[in-house]
């Protein structure tokens, strides 16, 4: 395997106990990344049995289809983003589904993708290099406004208004171009580092997704993964921060309530009686090991929750959980 893109997949065991894989059968692991999860899937589902994957990133999708090389047969990756899943898979064909929504370790290690605050990188945090905006079009170009928004909602930056405040007068005299420059900015509008987090943590974290619409892609592949899974098949779904946390919980609650509410505040007589989609398999979401933080600390705030498929989003309603009609 091509050693720039090692990557150690987190809750391992559990997310192959939960999806419980089987020979001859078929799963979607919707993030390749470093391959981890999708090896694990080809090994339990051999002889016969076929994994498809997907990623945004061309880096990723290269290096692990030379580290899963010997399973090209039963492989099939696709570089597209988790919305598009269900455009080339086939409506319920999959035993199961997994979700990883974390950036892989690479991504941060590697200065030139620009997702880091401690290496020094051109500010890009583009999933998929090259398309769209980059994280330097953000920043130099967004309003005051939206920058304190997007800090706000997809960062949960209390303090976004200072920050975006500072970058604005910053890059009167100067645009940002690196991730230290950024890194400074923001470690000067807060009084610099207290605790154990940076203080552009959150600021990152907020750019990274707005520049890949990070929301936007687990909303529309929930769906997705829905489509194509087969009903009795789990979808298994990891998550790192509580904006990603919430709305796979919507998602599963929505679906997996015997009842749609007749108002906004739910008023129990208003409750229309309807058949349940999903279950939680388990109810609680699973979480690292403390063996598994000391191994990889990126595994402290991974959660994994899974879900068991009963029906089919109705026609025409799949976007209901969001509070649609």
């Amino acid at each position: 395997m091509t050693p720039a893109f090692e990557h150690i997949p987190v809750l391992y065991e559990e997310t192959l106990r939960a999806l419980n894989p089987l020979p001859g059968q078929v799963f979607l692991d919707m993030t390749l990344g470093g391959g981890g999860h999708t090896e694990g899937l080809l090994k339990a589902t051999a002889p016969e049995g076929r994994v498809l994957a997907t990623d945004r990133d061309a880096r990723a999708i290269r290096a692990a289809s030379e580290r899963l090389a010997e399973f090209e047969a039963r492989l099939e990756v696709r570089q597209v983003c988790f919305a598009e899943a269900a455009h080339w898979i086939e409506p319920g064909s999959c035993d199961g589904v997994l979700m990883d929504l974390g950036i892989s370790s690479p991504q941060v290690d590697h200065a030139e993708r620009g997702f880091s605050f401690i290496k020094d990188g051109p500010l890009d945090m583009r999933m998929s290099q090259g398309e769209g905006m980059s994280a330097a079009d953000v920043v130099n170009q967004w309003g005051e406004e939206e920058l304190v928004r997007v800090f706000r909602q997809l960062g949960e930056e209390p303090r976004s208004g200072r920050v975006a405040q500072a970058i604005v007068r910053q890059r009167v005299v100067s645009s940002f171009e690196t991730t230290l420059q950024l890194a400074r900015c923001v470690e000067g509008a807060l009084g610099g580092r207290a605790g154990k987090h940076h203080p552009a943590t959150r600021v990152f974290q907020a750019l990274r997704m707005v520049v890949n619409d990070e929301l936007g892609q687990l909303e529309k592949g929930l769906v997705s993964a829905w489509k194509v899974l087969r009903c009795g098949g789990k979808l298994a779904t990891i998550t790192f921060h509580s904006l990603e946390a919430r709305m796979v919980k919507r998602f599963a609650q929505f679906w997996g309530a015997d009842y749609e509410a007749g108002d906004a505040a739910d008023t129990p007589a208003l409750r229309r009686p309807r058949r349940p989609v999903m279950r939680w398999y388990p109810r609680k979401s699973i979480k690292a090991s403390r063996q598994e933080v000391l191994r990889n600390p990126r595994a402290r705030s991974a959660q994994l929750r899974v879900m068991e498929k009963i029906e089919d989003l109705p026609e025409g309603r799949e976007w209901a959980w969001r509070g649609d009609s």
